[in-house]
């Protein structure tokens, strides 16, 4: 099982955990599971369109998946998923 690095603002929809395990052979597979067992995490983490929301980064062994194969990225048992949120704002 894959491991997947919980960021702070997303704690509370997986119910404090810092880290979770998921079953899955890509990075889509992987979060889908999370989102399935945590189903707070489904808008934050995904798009209406099914694809990666664009206010969340996820590094796989500290590679941007984007970068990768996206969604499509293949996931060993032994790696690790980092989500991130993305900054936004900056305005006057």
């Amino acid at each position: 099982m894959a491991t997947i690095r919980i960021p702070p603002v997303l704690r509370p929809s997986v119910g404090g955990e810092k880290e979770l395990t998921a079953q899955g052979s890509s990075v889509g597979e992987i979060l889908r599971s999370v989102a399935d067992s945590h189903p707070d995490t489904q808008t934050q983490l995904f798009a209406d369109d099914g694809g990666l929301n664009r206010y969340v980064n996820v590094y796989l062994n500290d590679e941007d998946v984007r970068v990768l194969d996206g969604l499509d990225t293949e996931v060993g048992a032994s790696d690790t998923l980092v989500i991130l949120p993305a900054m936004a704002g900056g305005g006057r």
